[in-house]
């Protein structure tokens, strides 16, 4: 596969990893599917790693990515292919900027995991009392599930936000992966041509369709 082709199913990838990382952090915004006041809500949360980091930033390097293809480049210099070399080697920036982003996303959802989520100490049916706050320190509540019915409300917040914030830490960490394959693609794409096959980017024919084209054209011309 060429260098362009491959670059293309790393874009076809991430596209969804990034939506599904900008649903994850908006879902975040509604702790255990509730809605809750924004004071309330985890501080992680709002730092934006899924809307941001593995999103937006991730989305200018996928549509990089699926364009090299179909890149149309009239070369330099008298070498054709030296335009396409150059867009492989423009587009190991992009992967840059994408695993800078993947990177942010995981250093977030790491932080909120290991800090876990705010929530009221407090049973619901006391209305006259509000007690929010983080009940766990450095990951306890990780091992020990029991904890978790330390936070009263909202309903299953631990789950929903350990379950949420996993997601873009595995998410994340597969962009970075992509991005780093991009990277490794792009130099041989800036190296060899778009495909190691071809010389300078100029395909090479087989001495039988050569031949074979050759008479195609010649009765084509006497059908005439």
């Amino acid at each position: 596969m060429c260098s362009g082709g491959f670059a293309k199913c790393l874009g076809i990838s991430l596209m969804p990893l990034a939506i599904v990382c900008v649903l994850c952090n908006i879902l975040l915004f509604f702790p255990g599917g509730k809605v809750v006041d924004k004071e309330n809500i985890t501080d992680e949360v709002w730092y934006f790693g899924g809307i941001l980091g593995s999103g937006v930033l991730m989305i200018f390097p996928a549509l990089v990515f699926l364009g090299l293809k179909n890149n149309d480049c009239c070369g330099c210099c008298g070498n054709e292919s030296c335009g396409r070399r150059f867009a492989m080697l423009s587009s190991i920036l992009f992967a840059a900027v994408g695993a800078l982003g993947a990177g942010y996303s995981v250093v977030v959802s790491c932080v909120a995991i290991n800090k876990g989520p705010r929530c009221s100490l407090v049973d619901p049916a006391d209305v006259n009392q509000t007690q929010w706050e983080y009940p766990f320190n450095n990951g306890d509540y990780l091992q020990n599930h029991t904890l978790w019915s330390e936070c009263k409300q909202p309903t299953n917040v631990v789950s929903w936000h350990l379950g949420l914030f996993s997601v873009l830490l595995a998410m994340g960490l597969i962009q970075i992966v992509l991005c780093a394959v991009q990277v490794i693609n792009g130099l041989l794409g800036a190296l060899c041509g778009d495909c190691c096959g071809c010389c300078g980017g100029v395909s090479v024919q087989a001495p039988e369709f050569t031949s074979t084209a050759k008479k195609l054209n010649t009765t084509k011309d006497c059908l005439v």
